[in-house]
């Protein structure tokens, strides 16, 4: 629709600054590639009965010379099968219990081996406890009780 067109270039504007209108190629690539439900099909398709190929020239792209310090060996990544990255908790630590009108909800803080530097969140520690047991030695999950 006209709205999404307007909502990209205005991402487009706020993203890039003044160099917009380099990037304008990429957005109607994009719009052009999107499926639309209304026509069962992205508009670039319904109209030539064809995928539309990309508007990046391949020969203009350099060979990136990146700091060899940033960069992680590809056999430390683990993907699964559809190549989302792999992370595994590696300790708890903190532990706290949620109120929720009359439940309570006890939660853990998970320290993940996150590629990007630390990573925490906050998770079920039944659901941690279920799917990682090796992190809760000696210990059983706390139940949720109701007052």
């Amino acid at each position: 629709t006209i709205q999404t067109l307007e909502d990209m270039l205005r991402a487009c504007v706020l993203d890039f600054g003044k160099g917009w209108d380099k990037h304008l190629p990429l957005v109607e690539f994009s719009y052009n590639n999107s499926y639309h439900t209304s026509i069962k099909a992205a508009p670039f398709e319904a109209l030539y009965g064809r995928k539309c190929r990309s508007p990046i020239c391949w020969a203009k792209l350099k060979k990136c010379m990146a700091d060899e310090a940033l960069a992680i060996p590809l056999d430390e990544i683990q993907v699964d099968d559809k190549l989302n990255i792999i992370e595994e908790p590696v300790e708890i630590m903190d532990r706290e219990i949620k109120r929720l009108k009359q439940s309570r909800i006890p939660i853990v803080k998970v320290r993940w081996n996150s590629k990007r530097g630390p990573e925490f969140t906050w998770e079920r520690e039944d659901q941690m406890q279920k799917k990682y047991p090796h992190l809760f030695p000696n210990s059983a999950p706390m139940a949720n009780t109701t007052s």
